[in-house]
């Protein structure tokens, strides 16, 4: 077996609206080999995994799966199956899965997985197969090592417990978020410029400054003295006989604790004596250069956590702590206690182990105990001086108790240091009692509190500390810009800088994707393809940008699927025969099916075209919540018609005017040939893009006056859309130079140059090589049927030999009917276009399909018409080409 591609699909895509690990396998000489045919192989992997008894499959009850087995189940799915469970038991649960056979490979599955933790579906992908190889093979397998490195995997990739809270919040509100990175807490949440940042609990919005002062004790107890807050008394000391003098200053019981650290790390509680005093300062100093003696506040500790301007949680946290039995160690019963399942190191479980360490030992000795010590049959016994979770503590909800004079102290302290989500540390004997009644104190705040304590109390009411986090961030908000995806086979490009350049004019900061390039508030930032996966987390993730309008290709679907969970409105263009034979889309059914995608993911809206049958299948697809609105240049579609009679909204062209309408009222535009892209209204395919951008915006809440305005203003040149019906002049010969690419496009493009012309339509003709010979060769007949006279050249052959496109496309031109001597071949770019523009006398078109950038057109004029490209070069804003 061998894996032939991989591919995670991070957003929705074509298997599922969830993450995916979606893998090529050739199964190689285990093809058509079932596991009933490989004695004992089911009773050996349900031995190793018993855990896959669980899984449902295609029967739908407990045992399934086994059931597929025994009865005779291919190695695609049982990989498939082995990849899920691997992924649940090393603590990442996932349970969706499809594999299906690759059509026209023999022995080649498309392997879905859905994941948690990418590199733990890959890394369990990797040991199904050997697990299952193995097995095949006769081989015995020892699971428990990988395993255990697969575990190790997920905990070095997982999401501590209380991020983990936050996020499932924000994903109740609603609010998108991505990882920063594979692997911390950095995360944004939102998108655009409502997004915001979070890192552990700590958010985008909490000064480097608050935090600073946060993490100095001694200013911040500085701060809240002079904000009215109680705090204990104290100092900060360098050496241990500075630390017994100020110990002899307070006169009474101290707690000694690092000046800067976190986590109760170094502190030490409750010293009477010089010694303790001197033994805490080594302690602390352990963990900061400087050291805190400070007057020990009796009472129990609590944690409370302020969000915004409101306590959002309290809780009493208790030390570390262990009950005799009479007959076992101090060791033995912290051991039995680190054996609780919700105990675990770090910050991913709900608890975290007792630590025996010399912080133990010493809390153990001031009790008269040690690691080996039996205590009595029900005494406690205490394993640390203070309660943090970090070292072990538990912790019991009381936010109820809170007295609203504590409350508003907490708060208080919270902004004068200047956090927006802060736990405040305070030390009294009774908090249901105001502070300044029993002498209770503030003694510390954290810019970056924990909230397991608050998430899953030992005791008490659970309080979604989270939540109130997300509160804080957003209020009521969703954290979400307004967001318009375009696919579909011709016109992307166009459509989405149309509808970009309306929202730009209407005063919104606009992101964009597009074939060619990102653009950011109408500037392009980055050059190329830019229609997939990454180019639109780039738009999302820009903190300026308002409004995100983005194209989005067949190819970023397969290869990642979406950037985005959903998008407002979604608009499907057309469907024609393109990239066939590509990645296992074989078929326009195929294609649909993965344009498909981008409709299913609209939460409000999905604009149609009523007169593509592929567009029209789509509507009955889609959710009863999302509203349709189709578009037709053809005023009397049956489909837009019929949807119009039942209330619905759409767009179409009427005697040369654009209207929008709803079914009662019907509203002009514009007329088509004020907007420059149409060319005088000739590009009737520009018309067509030009409505679909309406009727997206009208659904996105623009008004009929400022998406006329946009229209009417939006300019297809080379400056703002390079390689879409950009227009020049050459010695009297109108020059269209476009991207077309595919049969549908170019008869567009020859409907738009007769419309144009004022006397012959030459096309200069090119095609990527990596289409179908049946594709390229129909380029050709369109073509030649199309222009009065064409030019076949090669630019990017994708794997075939020269000539090869050419011949397929002159092939095509031959079955038109043409007669021979309208149909030329120049191989070189350059040539064709000299050759197309010596065939041209003035008042004629010629359509030049451009492969790579308007710098092709330059470059074939720079010698024989200096004049003409210096002229393209300043229009297209390539005078340095």
């Amino acid at each position: 077996m061998k894996i032939l591609d991989q591919r995670v699909l991070r957003g929705p895509n074509l298997y599922a609206a969830r993450p995916c690990l979606l893998t090529i396998l050739d199964l190689g000489d285990l093809h058509e080999v079932p596991s009933t045919a490989i004695p004992g192989f089911t009773d050996a992997l349900l031995a190793l995994m018993p855990s896959l008894m669980a899984h449902r499959c295609s029967p739908g009850h407990y045992g399934g799966f086994a059931e597929r087995l025994r009865d005779g189940t291919y190695m695609g799915h049982i990989i498939e199956h082995v990849t899920l469970e691997l992924q649940c038991l090393a603590g990442t649960p996932a349970g969706f899965g499809r594999t299906r056979r690759m059509r026209g490979q023999p022995g080649v599955f498309r392997v879905v997985c859905a994941y948690k933790i990418e590199a733990v579906a890959q890394e369990a992908f990797d040991l199904a197969m050997a697990l299952v190889g193995a097995l095949a093979a006769g081989q015995p397998f020892d699971l428990d090592a990988p395993l255990a490195a697969l575990r190790q995997t997920a905990e070095r990739h997982a999401i501590g417990t209380s991020t983990k809270a936050i996020l499932q919040a924000a994903r109740r509100r609603r609010i998108p978020y991505f990882r920063v990175a594979e692997t911390g807490n950095l995360f944004q949440l939102g998108w655009g410029s409502r997004q915001k940042r979070l890192q552990a609990t700590m958010t985008g919005d909490a000064g480097n400054i608050a935090c600073r002062i946060a993490s100095d004790k001694q200013l911040t107890k500085t701060l809240l003295k002079e904000a009215g807050v109680p705090v204990p008394g104290g100092s900060v000391v360098a050496s241990p006989d500075e630390a017994m003098r100020a110990a002899r200053r307070l006169r009474g019981t101290v707690t000694v604790k690092p000046l800067d650290a976190n986590q109760g790390k170094g502190v030490t509680t409750q010293c009477t004596t010089p010694e303790e005093v001197a033994a805490a300062f080594e302690a602390a100093r352990k963990f900061s250069r400087s050291v805190i003696v400070e007057r020990f506040i009796e009472g129990h500790d609590y944690r409370v956590l302020v969000t915004g301007d409101v306590v959002a949680a309290a809780s009493l946290r208790r030390p570390p702590c262990v009950t005799g039995d009479g007959h076992r160690t101090v060791r033995e019963l912290v051991a039995i206690e680190n054996g609780n399942p919700a105990r675990g190191k770090g910050h991913a479980n709900i608890l975290t182990q007792i630590p025996l360490d010399d912080h133990a030992l010493q809390a153990l000795r001031k009790q008269g105990y040690g690691f080996d010590s039996v205590p009595p049959v029900g005494v406690p016994v205490t394993l640390r001086g203070n309660a943090n979770l970090s070292t072990g503590g538990t912790a019991e909800d009381v936010t109820d108790l809170l007295p609203d004079d504590t409350r508003a102290a907490c708060v208080r302290a919270a902004q004068k240091i200047g956090l927006d989500v802060a736990g405040i540390d305070l030390v009294c004997r009774d908090i249901s009692r105001p502070l300044a009644e029993q002498g209770g104190a503030i003694i510390e705040v954290n810019a970056a509190p924990g909230i397991r304590m608050h998430q899953y109390p030992a005791a008490g009411t659970p309080r979604d500390a989270g939540d109130a986090i997300v509160e804080a961030m957003y209020g009521g908000d969703n954290g979400r810009i307004p967001v318009i995806a375009i696919t579909g086979t011709n016109g992307k490009t166009t459509t989405t800088l149309m509808a970009a350049h309306c929202v730009r004019m209407a005063g919104l900061r606009t992101g964009a994707t597009t074939t060619e390039g990102v653009y950011i508030d109408g500037r392009r930032i980055v050059s190329g393809d830019c229609s997939g996966y990454w180019s639109a987390r780039t738009v999302l993730t820009d903190p300026t940008v308002d409004f995100a309008v983005l194209e989005t290709a067949r190819g970023g679907i397969l290869k990642r699927g979406l950037a985005f969970d959903r998008c407002d409105v979604a608009v499907v263009l057309n469907i024609s025969a393109d990239h066939l034979g590509l990645e296992g889309v074989n078929t326009v059914e195929d294609l649909a099916r993965v344009k498909g995608v981008v409709a299913s993911a609209a939460s409000r809206c999905v604009v149609l075209n009523a007169e593509d049958r592929h567009c029209v299948r789509m509507a009955s697809r889609l959710a009863d919540r999302v509203e349709i609105l189709f578009f037709a240049l053809d005023p009397d579609n049956p489909v837009l018609l019929k949807h119009l009679h039942h209330g619905g909204r759409g767009a179409y062209l009427h005697d040369g005017r654009l209207v929008i309408a709803d079914g009662t009222r019907h509203q002009v535009l514009l007329r088509a040939e004020d907007m420059p892209s149409t060319l005088g209204g000739h590009a009737r395919y520009n018309i067509a893009n030009g409505l679909a951008a309406a009727a997206a915006l009208l659904a996105s809440g623009f008004t009929p006056e400022r998406i006329a305005a946009g229209l009417a203003s939006f300019v297809s040149d080379g400056r703002n859309n390079p390689l879409r019906s950009n227009v020049f002049d050459v010695r009297g010969v109108t020059v269209v130079v476009d991207y077309a690419h595919n049969p549908a496009a170019y008869a567009a493009l020859s409907c738009m140059a007769r419309g144009l012309s004022k006397g012959r339509a030459v096309g200069v003709i090119t095609a990527p090589g990596d289409r179908r010979d049946q594709d390229l060769e129909a380029v050709g007949e369109t073509c030649a049927r199309g222009f009065d006279e064409i030019v076949v050249y090669e630019s990017n052959n994708r794997g075939r030999g020269r000539g090869e496109c050419a011949r397929l496309m002159l092939a095509g031109a031959a079955a038109s009917a043409r007669a021979p001597e309208a149909v030329h071949s120049r191989l070189d770019g350059h040539e064709a276009l000299r050759h197309g523009l010596s065939l041209c006398q003035p008042g004629d078109v010629m359509v030049f399909a451009c492969g790579s950038s308007l710098n092709e057109v330059v470059e074939a004029l720079r010698e024989s018409d200096p004049a003409s490209a210096q002229k393209i070069a300043e229009q297209a804003a390539l005078a340095g080409a």
